[in-house]
């Protein structure tokens, strides 16, 4: 099966040698995905809103692929303070109410920026026409 990797551009991605999103076949893996841009934290401190600059970032990387957020099966979230959990789950609630992937929220002790509060992964299986 074909293989495509897709870059956000982020220079980090050559250094530590990662794509935004790997394609296989139908399958998409998305990396763990934050509210950074151009090395700046967005919505600093904000888990509302970083999980909805972070779901955006998802949803474009998956059109690239072809896809869209109806082809999400499943979704990872890192939390660095899980009394924000509703925070986040409303966003996400806002993507993914009628597709409902499965699902993990857990509470994590750091991610690589202590302004960021959130990160998100994602898996999609997308049509093959």
């Amino acid at each position: 099966m074909k293989r495509t990797n897709y870059s956000s551009g982020a220079v980090w991605e050559s250094s530590v040698g990662y794509s935004r999103a790997v394609k296989i076949g139908g399958l998409v893996e998305i990396s763990g995905t934050t509210a950074v841009n151009d090395a700046e934290v967005l919505h600093k401190g904000d888990a509302y809103l970083q999980s909805v600059e972070i779901l955006k970032k998802i949803q474009t990387v998956l059109e690239q692929a072809g896809g869209s957020l109806a082809d999400v099966i499943r979704t990872r979230i890192y939390v660095l303070d899980i009394t924000q959990w509703e925070d986040v789950a409303r966003a996400h609630g806002e993507v993914f109410r009628d597709v409902k992937p499965a699902t993990t929220m857990v509470e994590v002790s750091r991610l690589i920026d202590p302004e960021i509060v959130v990160e998100i992964e994602a898996t999609a299986m997308i049509s093959e026409d």
